[in-house]
């Protein structure tokens, strides 16, 4: 048992595998949800209310908070950003892995090792670089995970969008001058269990090991799921406002973490996990 550890956003994808493997690393873990309670989080919290953030912390008492929590509309200022300050004003001596993202590069450097300076062009990537402002600034021990395009169970957003493409249900395509390093939702719910375990503090780049376009990625989630790859038609971005190249350099989290970040040609080479469902919540 290694204490017991807080999950903000536990309803979610990811907070779904983030309570699987913390539980199977020993862990006593708490799940919050916003409106709908589930399996992995019966603990009901707004991160918009400080009041209330401080009152499940007293409740629950955990060692180690992971801030996972999103915004359902992504242009939501005020959960993104406000929500993440409320979170690591909170927790004040109490360990703080917060989950970030590459949205906060223009895309201009192409490659971003952790020392990159954020320089957003559009306002989710400037919401996320304001969290991680103000959880750095508040919350020095914290650690700020930057990840990027999360899939790999059959729910993430661009598996979705690729199968309502290739059934038609939408129309359009991928775009090829767009690349990122997806990251399979369970690697980076193990390596976020591992840091909640770890002394490191700081930036880490966690992501995938591959960098691919996202009309290659749909091709690859495609393959695996037996759609046929003529639906899935590509194009490219008209939109200056969208990052174009943003390649997360992941040798430090390579080298610090026993977690293995498979690139997206191996995982999505790979079947669906068909493991069964999670262990449900504890109740506080």
């Amino acid at each position: 048992m290694n204490g017991r550890l807080l999950i903000t956003g536990g309803s979610g994808t990811l907070g779904r595998h983030l309570f699987r493997r913390a539980v199977a690393a020993g862990w006593d873990v708490v799940g919050t949800y916003v409106a709908t309670p589930t399996e992995t989080a019966d603990q009901q919290l707004d991160i918009c209310d400080p009041a209330a953030i401080r009152e499940l912390l007293r409740r629950i008492r955990p060692d180690v908070v992971i801030h996972a929590a999103a915004a359902r509309d992504r242009n939501d200022w005020v959960a993104t950003a406000d929500g993440a300050a409320n979170v690591a004003v909170a927790t004040a001596g109490v360990r703080l892995v917060h989950v970030s993202s590459d949205s906060i590069f223009s895309g201009r450097a192409t490659h971003y090792a952790e020392d990159a300076t954020p320089d957003p062009i559009y306002p989710y990537g400037a919401a996320k670089a304001a969290a991680e402002t103000a959880v750095r600034a508040v919350h020095r021990n914290a650690v700020v995970v930057r990840t990027s395009l999360i899939l790999g169970d059959g729910r993430g957003d661009h598996e979705r969008l690729t199968h309502d493409l290739a059934a038609g249900r939408i129309h359009g395509g991928l775009f090829t001058d767009e690349v990122r390093n997806a990251v399979h939702v369970t690697d980076l719910a193990e390596a976020l269990v591992e840091l909640a375990a770890s002394s490191y503090r700081g930036i880490l780049n966690v992501a995938g090991a591959d960098a691919v376009s996202r009309y290659e990625l749909g091709l690859l989630v495609a393959a695996r799921d037996g759609l046929d790859p003529a639906t899935i038609r590509p194009i490219r971005s008209a939109n200056p406002q969208r990052p174009a190249e943003i390649r997360l350099t992941i040798q430090r989290a390579q080298t610090l973490l026993g977690t293995r970040l498979r690139g997206a040609h191996e995982f999505l080479a790979e079947p669906l996990d068909t493991r069964p469902a999670v262990p449900r919540a504890r109740r506080a």
